[in-house]
């Protein structure tokens, strides 16, 4: 039989070296990426050549942008950081175990608040690299480049570069930047990273993912009805009394729901403002919310239970054998125990706090006389 701390979860038993170590690192390559993507945003972008006669770039320069980068960063990731870690201080753990107390309740507060930040930090950083690595390649004026660029009008012809307005009448030229006068490099080579947006990309990135989390502490989905609560219905449990279909689930308050939605909302009006402005065309800013949301998502269910069936929690911790390297003998990262425990309280519904708050189950081996959960 295995010992009591063996049966433990693996939030309440104190990490080794080896696993701190780990998680050290997989901070070091967060923040490596969003080093790499703030490094790639230094570099020269490729420069598409433009019609002079092109409507769609001959927006006016707006010099007050309505979410200037600054507020962008802080709605986008502090915000969503602080509340993280102040709802994993708060909330953590829940008011279903009582069990959980002192130190115990102390490494639950935090795993989750590393979980949460965790998956904000892919989230974000992956976005922010992805979305200037593209900008910089693609290098798509923006609508308002003819204003920032004030074209040579005098020597058109000696910055022709494609096009058949020389051969073909009513037909238009390709210039190549460098007919440019204004010679700002900011605003030039700023003039030329229109796709993706990157306030939009990196908006519904961490608004998203807040989003997400929300609805994973507060318990925001929407109503459903598991295999397993249909099975009992086709083939009743004699020991456990029946339960209606319909009062199988309820949907959440309606003020949760529209908390929830506050962060989608901040990142449409982020996203919206970049059209308002003229600093991007509609597919990019679309583009860039899609890449966002795909971001999030990631983020959250590489550190996070499903909505349906998680509790509101994050997933445990690594296997220390596995900390660092996977095996050919194991489908996943995790202990062997919270493998085998995680089989034996397959048997429940998704929407079972026991099973979501311990996971606790030993084996069939370890209970006394054999015994099973059938009949719990």
């Amino acid at each position: 039989m295995s010992s009591t701390r063996d049966l433990q979860a693996p939030w309440a038993r104190p990490l080794s070296k080896r696993l701190i170590i780990s998680y050290v690192v997989d901070w070091i390559f967060i923040l490596f990426t969003g080093a790499l993507g703030r490094i790639v945003k230094v570099a020269e972008p490729n420069r598409r050549p433009f019609s002079l006669t092109d409507q769609n770039i001959s927006y006016p320069f707006a010099v007050h942008e309505r979410v200037p980068v600054a507020t962008l960063m802080m709605a986008s990731l502090l915000v969503p950081a602080a509340v993280i870690a102040v709802f994993s201080m708060l909330i953590v753990p829940g008011p279903a175990d009582k069990r959980a107390f002192g130190a115990e309740a102390w490494r639950r507060k935090f795993w989750e608040w590393n979980a949460g930040w965790m998956g904000l930090g892919v989230a974000y950083a992956g976005v922010y690299a992805a979305t200037e690595a593209m900008k910089v390649m693609f290098g798509k004026p923006r609508p308002d480049l003819l204003d920032r660029c004030d074209p040579d009008l005098s020597n058109i012809a000696a910055h022709v570069i494609g096009g058949l307005g020389g051969q073909v009448a009513g037909a238009p030229s390709l210039v190549s930047w460098t007919i440019c006068r204004n010679t700002t490099k900011r605003l030039l080579k700023d003039g030329f990273v229109s796709f993706p947006s990157g306030h939009s990309s990196m908006s519904f990135a961490g608004l998203t993912y807040l989003s997400l989390w929300l609805c994973a502490k507060l318990a925001i989905t929407i109503p459903f009805l598991s295999v397993a609560s249909l099975q009992e219905v086709e083939q009743p449990n004699l020991n456990k009394p029946p339960v209606s279909l319909r009062n199988r689930g309820a949907a959440p308050p309606t003020v949760l729901v529209l908390l929830v939605f506050v962060p989608i909302v901040a990142a449409t009006y982020i996203a919206s403002s970049r059209w308002a402005d003229s600093r991007h065309f509609a597919f990019d800013i679309l583009f860039g919310a899609l890449l966002g949301i795909a971001f999030a998502w990631l983020g959250f269910r590489l550190y996070h239970l499903p909505l349906n069936s998680g509790q509101g929690w994050a997933w445990g911790v690594r296997d220390k054998n596995r900390a660092f390297f996977g095996d050919i003998d194991h489908t996943s990262y995790a202990a062997d125990r919270a493998l085998s425990t995680t089989r034996n309280a397959g048997s429940f519904s998704p929407n079972s706090a026991e099973r979501n708050r311990d996971e606790l189950l030993p084996t069939p081996d370890e209970r006394p006389n054999g015994s099973s959960t059938n009949g719990y």
